[in-house]
């Protein structure tokens, strides 16, 4: 009696001794998630949704500020490109904006057709796919995440060269700035769209405000018949080509064509608009193509107006073609500051059209196959977080490789754009002429007017440009189309395979290796859980290293009950010996689980415990990868010397079985934990309402004799809430008890195409790695090669 009371008692310090470290840990973790908030804000739930949806004076900035701040440069990259064929050439460029701006109508129009058919959202890619296949809308989405990863990159390299034109000292650090530039919308674009288009709307707006105030004020200083003269009139550019020829003026006509881009974004984004969805979109297209066109236009005109001069070699000497016009119209007062001010934010913020698009095309894509199903995730915030992150990186890349250079990073601009231009109006053209809904014959028609306009823009703009960059474009869609091709051939290939897998999982007897590294509590906890499961062997297997004299030595005197089996070889690594011996004891055993249970100490309690012991880390790693072989962590929290409290053994384990639907390698996972003879439950996270309902009628169908828990998750998170379950479950089990929480993990052959399929098991494993009384066992199912 005495002795078991004071066992109990020492069982309720140490369960009182977890529950205070639980305590600080979440103190410790609620400061993380502060600064978290403080930074991208609290998370949305996801009923919150609706209230994220865009009115169109928000709308506008979001999808339109890559349109509206293309003119800011399309009429100097013209100019550009005619200042090779001397002085002279400038006289082409009413003419050329003319046709420029005819074809953005043209576009317009044809997107605003798309909107009508496609009221749920017509992006390129969906209109392509529909009605031109797969590999054509491949095509088309590829051009698209090339054309949005660039609109980044010269947006943001065309803001720093606004603001270099004015501060000149500053060109040294352009990178640096225009890279810093993009982590500003990044970490703007995590915190949610609604809040992105609020922080951006206003230097939209005033960007507009000040170039219309630029035009009236300058064509009001022509009114007398005499203009103001820009900084650069009457400078000469010598010509560097001997005549005007029409491939000049093709490749003007297609480097000022860069006014286009952006145009597709609100047809690709209408889930975004406030109901009336397509309506509010089509009225925002509207305006949009308005303004774009009126500045355009009146930024050409002035451009000839003030006699306005600009060549490679004159542009960091000059400043750009806005800004030569800005200072003729309002002198060097506040005027032209304040209209250099808001072309460097226009330009940057013109990105943030494609932090719009580009997330949401990529879980379109992810929707159908073509892509990695993580980006379909949605963050704390109710945006794409991986699709927001995948397109900075690329983007700051280029950055980088170009210098923060506009006029090297334009050359690859363009080609993707028209190309989606090209391949959605033929797709509308297609589904206007089977459709035949009323109207269809005007719509054919103003549909097959822009993809035979776009489509002889995209055939010049690819010739033109080629030598200079545009072949870098060319040469990509075709290896990204091939990627999403292959992604989705190897998702349809597992999903066929599965499909002719039975579901029913055979129970097969468990032999355990426990494999020792030291003589301590982990090795103690894992021999007491081999002890406590149904096993039909228990083996404890050591590696024999350096150091092992004293373990050998010692441990038949500690564990009478346990051979040790050495495994020789000192010049092999630790990891090789241990998976060679795993495998041997699987293929003496054929119709047997092979458990191998390693129980690491942990210093750290974060996501970062697992990477604190290279050995097993390497062990668990090439142990996921081998059939019939499960891996089960009882990793135990390093105690303080001065701890004076006693280690309370394992008396009890409880499985928790995380399960997400009734598939094969779920059923796999449920028949190893009942076959350990412990009390099990079954755990779902419901981030789905349909995955949830569908879950529970084949769970009720299938008739397992456990109990099914499902956790709500109003934050779509599976992580956080399964951990939160744990520790309370935990903290709610009597001292001694060990928690075990199983997850299924899908596996399928080569390293690269596991990366498709989602790691929320690693990222549970990682997070559970030093929580005390609590195990993680990792139940693999392996598919063949020819799953593919």
């Amino acid at each position: 009696m005495t002795f078991g009371g004071a066992a109990y008692a020492g069982d309720a310090l140490v369960s009182l001794w977890a529950r205070c470290s639980d305590e600080g840990r979440e103190v410790k973790v609620q400061s993380q998630s502060n600064l978290k908030h403080r930074l991208f804000g609290r998370p949305f739930a996801s009923y919150e949704e609706h209230h994220q949806l865009l009115p169109k004076r928000l709308a506008l900035p979001v999808f339109a500020s890559d349109p509206l701040s293309s003119v800011a440069y399309a009429t100097e990259e013209a100019m550009l490109v005619l200042a090779l064929a001397g002085t002279a050439a400038f006289s082409l460029l009413t003419p050329l904006s003319l046709a420029i701006a005819t074809l953005l109508l043209i576009v317009i129009i044809s997107y605003r057709q798309t909107i009508k058919a496609y009221p749920d959202g017509g992006g390129a890619f969906i209109v392509s796919n529909e009605n031109l296949g797969i590999r054509t809308g491949a095509v088309a989405a590829s051009a698209l995440l090339i054309d949005y990863v660039l609109t980044v990159s010269v947006s943001v390299a065309a803001g720093v060269a606004a603001i270099t034109s004015a501060a000149p000292n500053l060109i040294q650090w352009r990178v640096e700035i225009a890279l810093g530039f993009v982590v500003l919308l990044t970490v703007a674009n995590l915190r949610g769209v609604k809040e992105a288009s609020t922080l951006f709307a206003a230097p939209t707006y005033l960007f507009m405000v000040t170039v219309a105030a630029m035009l009236v004020t300058g064509f009001a200083q022509c009114l007398d018949g005499v203009c103001p003269s820009a900084i650069s009139s009457g400078a000469e550019i010598e010509a560097e080509v001997g005549a005007i020829g029409l491939f000049l003026i093709l490749r003007a006509f297609a480097s000022g064509s860069t006014a286009l881009t952006g145009v597709e974004a609100i047809a690709n984004g209408v889930q975004a608009f406030r109901e009336p969805k397509s309506r509010n979109a089509a009225a925002t297209l509207g305006i949009m193509g308005a303004c774009s066109i009126v500045m355009f236009l009146g930024i050409s005109t002035l451009a000839r107006l003030f006699d306005v001069r600009i060549s490679e070699a004159t542009i960091d000497e000059y400043g750009t073609v806005i800004s030569q016009i800005g200072r003729a119209a309002f002198g060097d007062g506040i005027g032209f500051y304040v209209l250099q001010v808001f072309t460097a934010a226009i330009l940057i913020l013109a990105a943030n059209t494609a932090y719009q698009d580009f997330p949401r095309l990529s879980a379109i894509l992810a929707r159908h196959k073509l892509v990695p199903r993580q980006y379909l995730n949605r963050g704390d915030r109710l945006v794409f977080s991986n699709g927001i992150i995948t397109l900075a990186v690329v983007a700051a890349a280029l950055l980088i490789v170009f210098d923060a250079e506009v006029s090297r990073l334009i050359q690859l601009y363009v080609v993707g754009v028209f190309t989606a231009f090209t391949l959605s109006q033929t797709g509308m053209v297609r589904h206007w002429v089977k459709s035949r809904e009323p109207g269809w014959r005007r719509s054919v028609v103003i549909n097959s007017v822009g993809a035979a306009t776009t489509g002889v823009v995209l055939v010049v703009v690819a010739t033109v440009k080629f030598a200079h960059g545009a072949w870098i474009v060319i040469l990509f869609i075709p290896i990204l189309v091939m990627l999403m091709l292959s992604t989705r051939q190897h998702y349809r290939g597992v999903a066929a395979q599965l499909k002719l897998i039975s579901v029913e999982a055979k129970p097969r007897p468990t032999r355990i290796l426990v494999l020792v590294a030291h003589h301590d509590a982990g090795t103690d906890r894992a021999l007491r859980y081999a002890e406590l499961v149904n096993a039909e062997a228990v083996t404890c297997v050591h590696a024999e290293e350096p150091r092992s004299d004293d373990l050998i030595y010692t441990w038949d005197a500690a564990h009478p009950g346990h051979a040790l089996e050495v495994i020789p070889g000192e010049e092999e690594s630790i990891s090789r010996r241990v998976v060679e011996r795993v495998r041997r004891e699987r293929d003496a055993h054929p119709n047997t689980i092979i458990t191998a249970i390693l129980a690491d100490r942990v210093v750290t309690r974060s996501i970062l415990a697992p990477f604190t012991h290279r050995h097993s880390l390497a062990i668990k790693s090439r142990l996921l990868f081998e059939p019939r072989v499960v891996v089960t962590d009882l990793n135990v929290a390093r105690r303080s010397r001065r701890s004076r409290l006693p280690q309370v053994p394992v008396k009890r384990i409880e499985q928790v079985v995380l399960i997400s639907d009734m598939t094969r390698p779920i059923r796999e996972a449920l028949t190893y934990a009942q076959r350990l003879g412990s009390h099990v439950t079954a755990v779902h996270i419901d981030v789905d309402a349909d995955q949830r309902d569908r879950l529970e009628r084949q769970w009720d169908e299938a008739g397992y004799d456990v109990p099914l828990l499902v956790i709500p998750s109003e934050f779509r998170s599976i992580v956080d809430p399964l951990v939160r379950y744990l520790r309370e479950r935990r903290r709610a089990a009597i001292p001694g008890t060990l928690i075990s929480t199983v997850i299924p993990e899908f596996v399928v052959p080569g390293r690269l195409t596991q990366l498709l399929h989602n790691q929320t098991g690693l990222a549970i494993k990682g997070l559970l790695a030093g929580e005390a009384g609590i195990a993680v066992t990792s139940v693999p199912f392996h598919l063949e090669p020819n799953g593919h």
